[in-house]
């Protein structure tokens, strides 16, 4: 049974090959899994679980913390520091945000990929 299984395996590869496709491979995932970001905060800042202020705050962190950082989003509009804007970053647990204010570099602390 193994034996057949590998042979349909192998035939089904052939015809995709022949057809000029290939077959998916781990390397195509999502973006999100494969696009992680360092950003750094300026200050300190609150870790929030979504990307407005009204939700809980899951953890704080200092001013020049490091952060592994998915994907950006527009959520709620904040003012804080002089700066105005919407943008807020996911972070790499995939359930934390943080407002890009709080980021070294642009709006999104360099994060190029919107979720």
């Amino acid at each position: 049974m193994r034996m057949r299984a590998k042979v349909i395996t192998t035939i089904a590869a052939g015809l995709l090959a022949a057809a000029g496709m290939s077959a998916p491979t781990a390397a195509a995932t999502t973006d999100r899994a494969i696009a992680n970001t360092w950003v750094e905060t300026w200050t300190g800042a609150n870790i929030r679980s979504c990307a407005s202020t009204q939700c809980g705050i899951n953890y704080s962190v200092p001013a020049n913390y490091q952060l592994s950082a998915i994907c950006w989003a527009h959520g709620e509009w904040v003012s804080q520091h002089g700066y105005s804007h919407d943008k807020w970053v996911l972070l790499g647990s995939g359930t934390s945000w943080i407002w890009g204010g709080l980021l070294k570099g642009s709006q999104t602390g360099n994060v190029p990929n919107e979720c």
